[in-house]
């Protein structure tokens, strides 16, 4: 049933990992005439029509990631420590950090992408945006390579 969840767990970080990507991108670089590049599309999105998804998909991740954290915790510490591999120990300890302050910050995402869009907003949507990018990102990567810790100490 773990593995079950946790197979659940990374389908949900990489729908997340995609709709923050492509809100972030088109936040940062919006498309300004037809895009006919991958590139020019991939920026061409509606940003704003990403909100809901997001603040949905993170709460759902987050879930599922506390569901499994006990066991996951407690098989993945001896690994590690067996391993001798302190910055993996550390940045899975970020991970638990940067998890609960996006966590946090959710309400005030989804306040800052209501429609309409405040244009006095504007910095503050971006700021709050790819802050969430960064942790979205952080957790993916360092949730992934803690796991193949685990599944080649195991």
């Amino acid at each position: 049933m773990l593995i079950a969840l946790l197979i659940v767990h990374g389908l949900f970080a990489v729908a997340l990992l995609g709709a923050i990507t492509h809100q972030t991108a088109a936040t940062w670089l919006p498309a300004r005439k037809q895009a006919g590049s991958f590139g020019g599309r991939f920026r061409a999105v509606g940003a704003a029509g990403y909100t809901n998804a997001i603040v949905a998909l993170y709460a759902c991740t987050f879930v599922l990631g506390a569901i499994i954290y006990p066991e996951f915790r407690m098989s993945i510490r001896g690994v590690l420590e067996e391993l001798e591999v302190p910055a993996a120990m550390g940045a899975f300890e970020l991970k638990e950090h940067f998890a609960v302050i996006g966590l946090a910050a959710l309400p005030a995402y989804w306040s800052l992408w209501r429609q309409p869009l405040a244009e006095e907003h504007g910095r503050a949507r971006k700021a709050l945006t790819s802050i969430l990018a960064f942790i979205i990102w952080w957790n993916f990567l360092v949730g992934h390579v803690v796991n193949n810790f685990r599944g080649f100490g195991a």
